[in-house]
């Protein structure tokens, strides 16, 4: 039998909720069609977040191992090696993990963000690509990736300084988008102040970039805080 038809067949339609609330990530209506997702409208975007991610990441050349969490299908996870970094995914969703297994050749776990199954100092650096927005507690979630990373955090979020934010908010209010019904949109700014408290007595340098401009726009990467997608490192320094 094929792994997807097993796959399937062992994990139901939905599981508990996380947090106290439901999670889109734990609907199968949702996971079974992530990829296509990016394969279509979001094509474009990928490109040029994915360059974000790598230029900020790459300047750290004491990365060569990570975790992504919150990894999903292994849509970035896949990517890392490209870019000269060997990558382990980890998911709260069994969901997400059932696409992942047969996408991604390496290694892969199922736990939770809050308290992350390593040991410290197990990987240069931690990853969060557009999965920090779903976290009720990010103060905890930053100060486990920065216990089990040793080097750094990258992080890749859905920027709340966009036009586009009016469009998601509205597309939620009639009910037609879910993905973001749970999300925290931050920006740059807003980030940095929740790092400062989850890092405080660190010692640490912040990065950021913005992309997600318009086509026709004369730039497509910049530092200023006005894009739908940010790219932000951590490079920890004690």
């Amino acid at each position: 039998m094929e792994l997807e038809k097993v796959n399937q067949q062992l994990v139901p339609e939905k599981t508990e909720t996380w947090q106290g609330r439901s999670e889109w990530f734990f609907n199968r209506k949702y996971t079974d069609t992530y990829e296509a997702y990016y394969e279509g409208p979001y094509k474009r975007a990928e490109v040029w977040q994915k360059e974000v991610l790598e230029q900020l990441v790459s300047k750290d050349k004491r990365v060569s191992t990570l975790l992504e969490f919150g990894c999903g299908t292994t849509r970035f996870t896949r990517w890392w090696k490209d870019i000269g970094i060997e990558a382990t995914g980890g998911d709260i969703s069994p969901f997400m993990l059932s696409q992942a297994l047969h996408r991604f050749d390496g290694d892969l776990v199922m736990a939770d963000s809050h308290h992350l199954p390593f040991k410290d100092n197990t990987f240069d650096a931690l990853a969060f690509i557009t999965t920090f927005e779903y976290y009720k507690d990010p103060v905890k979630v930053i100060r486990e990736a920065a216990r089990v990373g040793r080097h750094g955090i990258i992080m890749g979020m859905m920027n709340r300084n966009t036009p586009k934010l009016i469009r998601r908010r509205t597309q939620q209010f009639f009910g037609k988008n879910d993905f973001y019904v749970t999300a925290t949109f931050y920006t740059p700014q807003k980030l940095i102040k929740i790092i400062d408290v989850a890092l405080e007595g660190r010692t640490y340098s912040i990065e950021w970039k913005t992309t997600g401009l318009p086509k026709w726009f004369p730039v497509q990467k910049w530092n200023l805080p006005v894009g739908d997608f940010f790219g932000l490192y951590i490079k920890l320094e004690d």
